[in-house]
C-alpha cells in the first residue's frame, strides 16, 4: 500500500534536529497503568502500518506511507532497525523505531503515542525508557528530528529529556 498524491500541497515546516551526547541525569515519573514495552523483531507490514498511521496520521507522517510494502519491509526488517511497542494495560499505545546501523550514532526515527494516550505522562516515560535502552549500548550520540507538524509538546518533551537542538531548518513539505 502506498499513498499517492499527484498534486501535493507544499507548506512551510520547521525541522528541528536534536541530539544528546551522554546519558542525561533525570527523574522519571511512572504514570498510572500496567506498562510494558515489547521489542518487535520483525513486524508484519500490516502491523507496522497500523501503528505508524495510528500514531502519525494526525501529524502528517508520510514517509513510510509512501513506501511500497517491499520498500518498507527492507527498512523495518533490516537487522539494525529496532522497534519497540509500548503497551498500556495490554493495549498497544505507541511505538519507537531506532536506526542502529551506526552503533556510535543511533537515530530515533519514529516515536509517538496514539492520541487517546496523550496527556497521561506516557510519552515522557516511554521516551526515557528508549533513552535508557540506547545509552545502555554506549553510543557516542543519540539523535532525532521533529518538526512543526508533530505534536505541539514533542519538541519540549525531547528537550526536557535531555536532547539539544543542533540544527534548525525551514522547508516546504507535502501536507
Amino acid at each position: 500500500m502506498t499513498v499517492e498524491n499527484e498534486n501535493p500541497e507544499l507548506v512551510d515546516v520547521t525541522v528541528f534536529h536534536l541530539e544528546m551526547c551522554s546519558r542525561p541525569a533525570r527523574e522519571v515519573r511512572v504514570p498510572e497503568g500496567r506498562l510494558e514495552v515489547l521489542e518487535v523483531a520483525s513486524p508484519a507490514i500490516a502491523y507496522y502500518r497500523f501503528l505508524y498511521d495510528a500514531v502519525g496520521q494526525d501529524y502528517r507522517w508520510l514517509s513510510r506511507r509512501k513506501m511500497s510494502d517491499t520498500e518498507l519491509a527492507a527498512v523495518i526488517h533490516h537487522p539494525d532497525t529496532e522497534m519497540f511497542v509500548l503497551h498500556v494495560d495490554g493495549c498497544p499505545a505507541g511505538f519507537a523505531e531506532l536506526d542502529c546501523r551506526d552503533r556510535n550514532e543511533i537515530e530515533l526515527v519514529q516515536f509517538g503515542l496514539m492520541g487517546e494516550y496523550h496527556g497521561r505522562g506516557l510519552g515522557g516515560w516511554f521516551l526515557n525508557w528508549v533513552i535508557d535502552t540506547v545509552w545502555s549500548r554506549t553510543p557516542e550520540r543519540f539523535w532525532l528530528h521533529t518538526c512543526t507538524f508533530d505534536h505541539p509538546a514533542a519538541l519540549g518533551m525531547y528537550q526536557k529529556a535531555g536532547f539539544q537542538i543542533f540544527k534548525e531548518e525551514q522547508l516546504k513539505r507535502e501536507y
